[in-house]
C-alpha cells in the first residue's frame, strides 16, 4: 500500500492479481487505519486485495481508484509504480506486504516454480518497489515505510524453507534502510507476525499441519499494531499474542539447530493430524 497526502480528490489504488497473502493478511484493515489517519487530507492509496476498495466505500472512507497488478512479475511491478506516479502526488506511507508462502518438503514436496514465485513475489518485488518508490521519499526527507517480515525470519523453516528465508531477507533488508535513511526523514518499520487467521495455510497447501491447524491471531489486531508502529517510527514490531513475543525473544538466543527442530514439529505434513 502506498499513501499520498493533501491530494485534491480521495482515491485508493488495489494493486494484486491473483490474492498472494502473508502471514498477516493486512489486505482488509490498513487501508482502514491509513484512511483514517489522513481522513480529509485527501489519500490516493496502493493496496492489496479488491475487497479492501469495497470495505473503505461501505466505512465512509476516500473515494477508491482501484489497479490491479500481479507483483510476482516484473511487469506487474512496474505498471504500479507508474499508477502511482501518474497521481503526481507525493508519496507519504509505504507498506510493503505482498507476499505468500508453500509448504512441504523441499526435495520431492514442493514445485519449483511455487518456490521460485515465493522468491518473486516475497523477495524481488519488495526490492523493486522499495528501489523504485523510496527515492522520493527521501528527496522529500520525509515519509513512512512499513515492511510485512513475519516470525518466520527468526529461525530455519524446514517444510516452509523458502519462505522463511524470503522473510530473514526481508527483515534484514528492511532494518538495513532504516540504517542507511536514518537521517533523511524516512522511518523503516518491520512488523513481525506470527500465524493470523487468513487463508495463507490453505494456500500454502500447509492445512495439515500443527500451525496450520492451530489457534492463529485476529488480522485486525495485527494491522492495528503494524500501524501504530508505522505512525511511531518503531523499529520492528512483533504483532499478535504474547506467545510470538516470546518467540521472537527466545530466538535471539536458542540454536538455530533447536529452532528447527521446533518448526518441523509445527510445519510438518501431517503433523496436525
Amino acid at each position: 500500500m502506498v499513501v499520498h497526502p493533501h491530494a485534491p480528490v480521495t482515491a485508493r489504488a488495489d494493486p494484486t492479481g491473483p490474492a498472494r497473502p502473508g502471514p498477516a493478511d493486512l489486505r482488509t484493515d490498513p487501508p482502514r487505519w491509513l484512511g483514517a489517519r489522513w481522513w480529509g487530507t485527501g489519500l490516493t492509496g496502493v493496496a492489496s486485495g479488491a475487497h479492501a476498495a469495497e470495505k473503505l466505500r461501505r466505512d465512509g472512507g476516500p473515494q477508491v481508484l482501484p489497479v490491479r497488478v500481479d507483483l510476482a512479475r516484473e511487469q506487474g511491478v512496474q505498471e504500479l509504480v507508474a499508477a502511482v506516479e501518474a497521481t503526481g502526488r507525493p508519496l507519504e506511507a509505504l507498506a510493503l506486504n505482498a507476499g505468500r508462502g508453500t509448504g512441504g518438503a523441499f526435495v520431492g514436496g514442493t514445485d519449483l516454480r511455487d518456490e521460485l514465485e515465493v522468491v518473486d513475489l516475497n523477495v524481488r518485488s519488495t526490492v523493486h518497489l522499495a528501489k523504485r518508490l523510496l527515492p522520493g521519499m527521501v528527496q522529500r526527507g520525509a515519509g513512512r515505510v512499513l515492511f510485512t517480515s513475519s516470525i518466520a525470519a527468526t529461525m530455519p523453516g524446514p517444510f516452509q524453507a523458502v519462505y522463511n528465508a524470503s522473510k530473514s531477507f526481508v527483515q534484514s533488508f528492511a532494518e538495513a534502510l532504516r540504517n542507511e535513511l536514518k537521517d533523511t526523514g524516512v522511518t523503516v518499520t518491520a512488523l513481525l507476525p506470527g500465524p493470523t487467521d487468513t487463508a495463507f495455510f490453505e494456500r500454502a497447501d500447509m492445512g495439515d499441519t500443527r500451525v496450520g491447524s492451530g489457534k492463529k491471531d485476529d488480522p485486525a489486531q495485527v494491522a492495528a499494531q503494524g500501524f501504530a508502529a508505522l505512525m511511531k517510527g518503531d523499529q520492528t514490531v512483533t504483532a499478535g499474542s504474547l506467545v510470538n513475543k516470546v518467540q521472537t525473544a527466545a530466538g535471539k538466543i536458542v540454536p538455530d539447530k533447536l529452532k528447527a527442530a521446533q518448526h518441523r514439529r509445527m510445519a510438518e505434513p501431517g503433523s496436525g493430524d
